[in-house]
């Protein structure tokens, strides 16, 4: 049923595209015979639109990947450097709820640690929408932030590392099989906001995976028990992309450094002082607007990384692609 919905939204969409276009010319044509400028100008106006929208749909071509369409976790960790990380890592994450709002999808924050200071030292939310994971998985990696320091009193300029760590969230037809003897499994009290039940009983639940060392946590709910059905989803999401990459890994050795995160592996640099500028270190892509992006506008950077990653090459093959 998911992939027949796919498949009408799809043909859906040429059909729109196709009366779209059709209406524009049309009105365009009435117009310049009319000498009709106001007319005219609105015709252009919906051509400008439906290419932007004709754009997106082609970038989408790209997911071809088994679990693209799904709903995804992005996870944030801060990384050295006390309270300047902490907080590099809560504009992080706020920097992809704005994303995933301007992109009409649903976000919750499923786990949210702070930091001793400000900031947070691990946040965790889940992105729901189609093609969710799809737009989000090129942003796993290491996230570096150049400033001055609001927390250095001498107005020194910082250097702050963040990973974030996106993967799928997993459907029924995907069987992953996880030992409860291979895990522990702790509760807690909960850190982040939701009243006085929240604060004062051990609702929040941490899973371990012993094995391979993946810890996951959920304190998004009230109840422990809908946490700990959260925190055993995200589990099994991370142990079957843990598997994907191995594939990929041995399937193609040269692409293994690409998908590593690991804390030399940064993609991106967000730099503010003593210039501004955000660039992809991965496909060359820049903004001048490091604001724009930190308020959400990372479509270019997501479009050229999909791109590269299908066919490889830098920024100027991305532009072929067009």
């Amino acid at each position: 049923m998911r992939e027949r919905t796919e498949l009408e939204d799809r043909l859906g969409s040429l059909a729109h595209f196709e009366s779209e276009l059709e209406d524009a010319v049309t009105l365009i044509e009435l117009a310049e015979a009319e000498s009709d400028a106001t007319a005219e100008a609105e015709g252009i106006g919906q051509l400008k639109k439906l290419k932007s929208a004709a754009e997106r749909r082609q970038i989408e071509i790209l997911f071809s990947g088994e679990t693209d369409p799904n709903d995804a976790y992005i996870e944030v960790h801060a990384g050295a450097g006390g309270t300047e990380s902490c907080d590099w890592a809560r504009m992080l994450l706020r920097m992809y709820i704005r994303w995933a709002e301007r992109q009409k999808f649903k976000v919750e924050i499923i786990e949210e640690t702070a930091g001793e200071e400000a900031g947070i030292k691990s946040g965790t939310l889940l992105v729901k929408g189609h093609n969710a994971y799809g737009w989000a998985k090129t942003e796993s990696g290491v996230h570096r932030l150049v400033r001055i320091s609001p927390f250095d009193s001498n107005a020194r300029r910082h250097t702050s590392f963040a990973s974030v760590w996106v993967y799928p969230v997993i459907d029924d037809k995907i069987n992953i099989d996880v030992k409860e003897s291979d895990c522990r499994i702790d509760t807690y009290r909960s850190s982040g906001a939701g009243g006085q039940h929240v604060n004062t009983t051990d609702s929040a639940v941490r899973i371990t995976h012993i094995p391979t060392g993946i810890v996951v946590a959920c304190q998004g709910e009230r109840s422990q028990h809908k946490n700990r059905a959260t925190a055993w989803n995200m589990l099994r999401a991370r142990l079957y992309e843990r598997e994907m990459e191995k594939r990929e890994a041995v399937a193609n050795a040269s692409e293994a450094t690409k998908t590593d995160i690991g804390w030399g592996h940064q993609i991106r640099s967000y730099v503010l002082q003593p210039y501004q500028l955000v660039k992809d270190l991965r496909t060359g892509v820049t903004s001048q607007t490091p604001s724009d992006v930190l308020d959400g506008d990372l479509e270019p950077f997501m479009e050229a990384a999909l791109a590269q990653k299908v066919y490889g090459g830098g920024a100027a093959e991305v532009e072929d692609v067009e």
